[in-house]
């Protein structure tokens, strides 16, 4: 590759309109407009017949299209999971105008429209290139959309924002001439906190960006991470990796990937089969080696780019707020309901007198990530008025207002609470993480959106929610894990017998820094079943659990499998 990096990344020169977001220049949405005009013409042909499904595939997966069960399916990029208000009012328009009037946000941070008609997929891209929206590298066997913590340049506990070097990976990465036809799609992760809310060891790559005793910042990374057919979690490949080398490292990771990734078989061609299949230390020595045969100096990004897109990040115009914690503290101890969605729904900010609100996209018996355009557009406007125009997709498919005042919270609040977005759940067994399932997808065995629902109606008292405490409950209705049930404390996995809804359990996943596969716990139980299954484990986890304080990840792993499954299989 002779490509300077160091040049490629300046050619888009930041115009820092305001801090808290990356804006597009005028080379950007050029682009845009010239991939839309592209694809609008390979639809023309498609619909007059001039280009088979055959042919059209590669080309409609490029530009985030799938053909589902009912329709075809537009995965829109959120980038690393930051929107500006102007773009979720946009988002809204999609859903109301070539949708039916709602997006789905998914785990990779992105929105999905269920609902699209062919001929209108070349305007709805239009439509999303007026805000800086797009879809390219939401499909194809690709470098995905970087994702990072949703409270990444707020959270207290962070110690280097992330998104700066999410949107270099995003620069790096958007058709990259050696990476765009990859043995398989290839997903990274960042984070900057002391806990991993990025989970990246679940990726291909994760990065955990980091400062050293000198305050030099470097990274950690981890390598050959997935879940899917076969779950595995990354092995960290190096311990510090200083910021000068970020992208070399990178290019030699995915060149020995490129290179010798089995594209001969679909279900072998992710880079955690040929990590296995070499092991670790191999695959270490083939990306050291390629790392020392790249020109360094090529791509290491001048400082004063790195300090231009930082400057994109830059925070936002705070307020000093004396006063602020006491008018909180006020109006939580006047609203029982405003203090559990305090408790529940709130994260800790780097700003005195500032918190990060997260909004609930699992009310009781919904469907979990899903939102109507009007509430887009209200959320929109809470961005505008109560956190700087800015808005966040989490990987457990919520909404976060970054940067609220902690004595404007109460008035956010209220606003959602008409608006069936302030349930109160983060983190319970209501908050519940789902693919679409058999509702929409072409390769789902089985439901996922109805066992969520009947899920979150089962545990539908918060009181009940709570004192069960912090549990992950995931759902995929394939092997694909779109629902990362491998991960989830309790996991279902649909699978197909002989025509019938079955579901696999797993216990004792996690997705953070104690990461972890769950294990299955027996033999799958069927749709009408499920629901009840759920039930026994919390009610096994209730008795045997040493006090209310011990979680249940916490409970399983001292008491194991066994008092679970004699309790699920002596009730079945």
């Amino acid at each position: 590759m002779d490509m300077d990096i160091a040049d490629g990344l300046a050619v888009l020169p930041p115009q820092a309109t305001r801090a808290g977001i990356y804006h597009y220049d005028a080379y950007d949405r050029e682009f845009l407009r010239e991939r839309v005009a592209e694809f609008r013409g390979q639809v023309e042909r498609r619909l007059a017949g001039a280009l088979t499904e055959d042919e059209f595939k590669p080309l409609r997966l490029m530009n985030g299209l799938y053909l589902q069960l009912h329709a075809y399916m537009l995965r829109c990029a959120v980038p690393y999971g930051i929107l500006s208000s102007h773009q979720m009012r946009q988002f809204a328009h999609v859903a109301r105008t070539y949708d039916r009037g709602y997006g789905h946000f998914t785990t990779r941070q992105n929105i999905q429209f269920n609902w699209i008609k062919l001929i209108d997929a070349p305007d709805v891209l239009a439509s999303l290139a007026e805000a800086d929206l797009h879809a390219i590298q939401t499909s194809g066997n690709c470098i995905r959309n970087v994702t990072t913590d949703e409270y990444a340049g707020a959270a207290a506990d962070e110690s280097v924002d992330p998104r700066v070097y999410a949107e270099i990976l995003r620069q790096w990465s958007t058709l990259h001439p050696e990476f765009s036809f990859l043995p398989r799609k290839f997903k990274i992760a960042i984070t900057g906190a002391a806990v991993d809310r990025a989970a990246i060891q679940m990726h291909d790559i994760g990065l955990a960006v980091k400062r050293n005793a000198e305050g030099q910042i470097g990274f950690e990374v981890w390598v050959g991470g997935g879940l899917g057919r076969v779950p595995v979690l990354a092995f960290k490949i190096c311990d510090w990796l200083p910021e000068d080398d970020f992208l070399a490292y990178m290019e030699a990771v995915l060149r020995v990937y490129n290179a010798l990734g089995g594209r001969e078989n679909i279900h072998k061609a992710r880079i955690k089969i040929l990590v296995r299949d070499v092991g670790h230390e191999r695959f270490t020595e083939m990306v050291e080696r390629e790392f020392g045969f790249i020109p360094k100096q090529k791509y290491r990004i001048d400082p004063a780019v790195v300090d231009a897109i930082r400057a994109h990040f830059a925070p936002p115009p705070f307020d000093v707020l004396p006063h602020a914690e006491a008018t909180l503290a006020r109006h939580v101890a006047e609203n029982a309901g405003f203090a559990a969605w305090v408790r529940q729904n709130t994260h800790p900010h780097k700003q005195p007198g500032y918190i990060s609100a997260v909004i609930s996209l699992k009310p009781i018996g919904g469907v979990p990530g899903d939102a109507t355009a009007e509430q887009m557009d209200a959320v929109a406007d809470l961005a505008d008025r109560y956190s700087f125009d800015e808005l966040r997709v989490s990987h457990i498919q919520n909404l976060v207002l970054p940067h609220v005042r902690q004595d404007e919270l109460f008035d956010v609040w209220q606003a959602l609470v008409p608006l069936e977005l302030a349930t109160p759940n983060i983190g319970t067994i209501s908050d519940i993480i789902a693919c679409p399932g058999l509702d929409y997808c072409s390769l789902a065995n089985a439901r996922a959106i109805p066992v969520a629902q009947d899920l979150s109606s089962r545990f539908a008292d918060l009181e009940r929610q709570y004192n069960i405490g912090q549990l992950f409950l995931n759902i995929s209705g394939c092997i694909n894990a779109c629902g990362h049930h491998h991960v989830g404390h309790i996991g279902l996995l649909g699978v197909d017998k002989k025509g019938e809804e079955f579901y696999q359990i797993t216990l004792g996943g996690s997705a953070t820094n104690d990461a972890a596969i769950g294990e299955i716990i027996g033999a799958a139980v069927p749709y009408d079943k499920v629901v009840d299954a759920v039930e026994t484990l919390i009610q096994t986890y209730l008795a045997v659990r040493r006090d209310a304080d011990e979680k249940f990840i916490d409970t399983y792993r001292r008491v194991g499998m066994a008092p679970f499954k004699d309790a699920l299989y002596a009730a079945a």
